[in-house]
């Protein structure tokens, strides 16, 4: 398992390897949203308003999830921390 976090904007950020998926859980002022992908990296990315939530939407590019993920904290996408170990996340 990998755990890597970053913090930046009021936004802390935390990367997860689980045996089955990839999770990007973010926390902001008490508001959460994650990405998760499966372990492989090569499926679409499941958007969710906490990491074991339920799937809210899926995207293929990371991007667009992290854009859905800053919508759930209120804030923009600019301003949400990426560890690096989940720059590759999206197809």
């Amino acid at each position: 398992m990998t755990d890597e976090t970053a913090a930046a904007n009021d936004v802390t950020a935390c990367y997860t390897e689980t045996d089955s998926e990839r999770v990007l859980a973010f926390e902001s002022d008490g508001q959460t949203a994650a990405i998760a992908q499966n372990r492989e990296g090569y499926a679409m990315l499941k958007v969710r308003p906490t990491a074991d939530g339920d799937e809210l939407e899926r995207y293929y590019g990371f991007d667009m999830a992290l854009d859905h993920a800053a919508e759930l904290l209120g804030i923009s996408s600019h301003d949400l921390p990426v560890p690096e170990s989940a720059g590759d996340m999206g197809m």
